[in-house]
């Protein structure tokens, strides 16, 4: 039972970012709180980690490209199109939209991992997607397909689908020789040098009274903290056992912005919830292959 507070520790800390990227939307650029977030993390890890990186150093060079991989895809693509996305869409629509990621999961680990198709992977993902397409339409559906997604939404799948490759490759790259630290530790390095570039040539807005406890939650909570509980998670409970706890995203982060942001709540957001959280059971609850195996014949089994 344990094991099951790591995933869920994590997506509260994400769903109460996810409010606080909304917040920081309009008091500090997605670049600068992209790098310093990042910074923040490295600092303080730094002192702890880092000596027993040096001793590793040998161990570690192999790993190194697909380190560098996994720190661009979980902590640069991912993070930052969610900053980006917070100027163009709600806090509600970025929980719900986050909420497919244990779908793209398991989709990808059909590909990637070899994992069977079921009838729950596909129905559920039908479900999960129909939910999500009423909450971005705003309940209209043919608005949807006369119009598309707008930036914001786009953005949030696009940072969901990169979280979802990330979460794959973690448990088909083990690293064995690393602790869970240490691996996190060097992509948040990848995370500050990629992000420092696009920091260095954006506008600036500069560190305040007013953003400075956005920054801190963002690089210690988000980016120690849940980081941390989740590669535990992956590494113990496997990737889609864990990703179905992003089921709770839409429903914690709804509840927050609704309190903090006073973003309304409207019958498709429930509804469209409901359906989403559903659809993502289903496919974790039916596991029956699409295509049973087939049965030995009678001449396989007297070879046997």
């Amino acid at each position: 039972m344990g094991a099951y507070l790591l995933p869920l520790g994590a997506v509260l800390i994400w769903s109460v970012n996810t409010v606080v990227s909304k917040l920081a939307a309009d008091s500090i650029s997605a670049a600068e709180i992209g790098f310093f977030r990042w910074l923040v993390a490295a600092v303080l890890f730094t002192p702890f980690v880092l000596p027993s990186i040096w001793r590793q150093r040998a161990d570690i060079k192999p790993l190194l490209p697909r380190i560098v991989v996994l720190g661009v895809l979980g902590m640069v693509i991912y993070q930052s199109l969610a900053y980006y996305a917070a100027h163009f869409t709600t806090a509600t629509h970025m929980g719900i939209i986050g909420s497919l990621t244990p779908m793209l999961v398991l989709a990808l680990a059909v590909f990637m991992l070899g994992q069977p198709l079921t009838h729950g992977g596909i129905w559920g993902s039908l479900l999960a997607i129909l939910g999500v397409a009423l909450v971005v339409s705003s309940g209209r559906l043919s608005h949807l397909a006369s119009e598309g997604l707008n930036l914001g939404d786009a953005m949030m799948f696009l940072a969901m689908l990169a979280y979802a490759v990330y979460n794959i490759l973690l448990k088909r790259w083990p690293m064995p020789r690393l602790a869970t630290v240490q691996l996190l530790y060097l992509q948040v390095l990848v995370a500050v040098i990629v992000q420092f570039p696009l920091y260095l040539f954006s506008p600036k807005t500069g560190l305040d009274a007013g953003n400075l406890p956005l920054v801190g939650y963002a690089g210690i909570m988000a980016s120690i903290a849940a980081p941390l509980l989740w590669m535990k998670a992956v590494q113990t409970l496997g990737p889609g056992r864990s990703s179905m706890f992003f089921n709770l995203i839409p429903v914690f982060t709804a509840l927050i912005a609704a309190f903090t942001l006073n973003e309304p709540l409207a019958a498709y957001h429930a509804v469209g919830g409901i359906m989403t959280i559903a659809g993502l059971l289903l496919a974790e609850l039916w596991k029956a292959p699409l295509r049973p195996r087939p049965a030995l014949t009678c001449s396989a089994k007297a070879a046997d």
